[in-house]
């Protein structure tokens, strides 16, 4: 099996990688190597180089990715912009990377002479159903609107009822909520999955969009602010700063850790998988941040304090969990991580290099100049 991935030096990225070539795979991964990920002066790891033909190119490019896809096979497109705050300003950049460098890839499919392709999986995103889906106790099961900054301003940080306006508990949300995305990257995610499943079927080819949760482990980047809760915690939990969390801390996220979603990944790329389709991939769990954060505290045993700031960013949301059964049923697939077991790997794995502020400071006042971090009255 021939499989291109794009973002193929990335964080899930590299490890599909190991992981198919270990089963016999031919691996090509495309990666501009962005310097906000990987640091300035990247290169593709000698490992990868060992079991993958490395091309270093932009999806936006349309000579490097066609000479990528020739040949292929399966196509996995992981590259992408991922900031949910950075998106709320650099708005024409995640559009070209995010959607123009699909509607290239899928140009490419659409147009190629000799069509080889037989399957398509785009990483999409939980962010593609905003606050997805809650019960209130009067209306049933809801799904709350982008909440008011009004609301965020005055404390208010839990979803209400759209019909009634009373507090509403949170469910995991499945893949039939509805499209109700909060940020712009959300957005783009949205347009990412349903272009890739159109063209799927127009094609006549199996196509399926991976709905990733918040995903963690040994390899992300410790050096992008605009990503990884984990990263920013275990850098600065490192420097001896103190933690500030937004709103009441009590915000709650599915942490799923990245060899959970590189098996869901590789599952579905096997031969017998196929249709069109769009899965959650998560633990299924969620945890609150203000847990996380007195989490990553007590691992390095440090002496700095948990901070609820009552700050907040425009576009994000306040809960989040998967209902998993699906990829279960289509799969078999079942998460093997408890978070504080992921976590302990995580943070044994960023000990081995220097924490650094990577930007995050700088990150918050972007936001603040563009009136999109704001603070609750005390």
């Amino acid at each position: 099996m021939r499989v291109l991935i794009t973002g193929g030096a990335g964080f899930i990225g590299a490890r599909l990688a190991r992981k198919l070539a270990s089963q016999g795979a031919q691996i090509t991964l495309l990666d501009n190597l962005s310097p906000q990920v990987h640091g300035t002066d990247a290169d593709f790891a000698p490992q990868l180089r060992e079991l993958a033909t490395c091309v270093k190119g932009d999806v936006r490019d349309r000579e490097a990715l066609a000479s990528a896809l020739a040949g292929q096979e399966v196509v996995v497109h992981l590259a992408a912009e991922t900031g949910t705050g950075q998106s709320m300003y650099a708005v024409r950049h995640y559009e070209e990377v995010n959607v123009g460098g699909t509607a290239l890839l899928l140009d490419l499919l659409v147009n190629a002479p000799k069509r080889s392709i037989q399957k398509l999986v785009v990483a999409s995103s939980r962010a593609i159903y905003g606050e997805g889906k809650y019960e209130c106790a009067q209306h049933g099961v809801i799904f709350p609107a982008p909440r008011r900054e009004a609301d965020l301003k005055r404390g208010q940080f839990e979803p209400t009822c759209p019909h009634c306006e009373q507090p509403a508990k949170v469910l995991a949300t499945s893949e039939e909520a509805p499209f109700s995305p909060s940020s712009f990257y959300g957005l783009t995610k949205q347009v990412q999955e349903q272009m890739t499943l159109l063209f799927a079927r127009s094609l006549g080819i199996s196509g399926f969009a991976l709905r990733y949760q918040n995903v963690y482990g040994p390899g992300q980047s410790l050096s992008n602010p605009y990503t990884g809760l984990l990263a920013v915690f275990s850098n600065l939990v490192r420097m001896g700063k103190p933690l500030d969390v937004f709103e009441d801390g009590l915000e709650s996220r599915d942490f799923v850790y990245v060899d959970d979603v590189v098996d869901a990944t590789a599952g579905l790329i096997a031969p017998q998988v196929t249709g069109v389709h769009a899965f959650n991939v998560g633990s299924g769990v969620r945890t609150a941040v203000i847990d996380v954060a007195r989490s990553v505290v007590q691992y390095f045993n440090a002496n700095v304090p948990v901070r609820v700031s009552g700050s907040y960013r425009v576009g994000d949301i306040r809960h989040n969990f998967a209902d998993i059964s699906a990829i279960q049923a289509a799969s078999s697939f079942t998460p093997r991580w408890a978070f504080q077991d992921g976590l302990r790997e995580f943070l044994r794995w960023s000990e081995d290099f220097k924490p650094a502020d990577a930007g995050f400071e700088k990150s918050l006042a972007e936001l603040r100049e563009r009136g999109l971090l704001g603070s609750a009255k005390a």
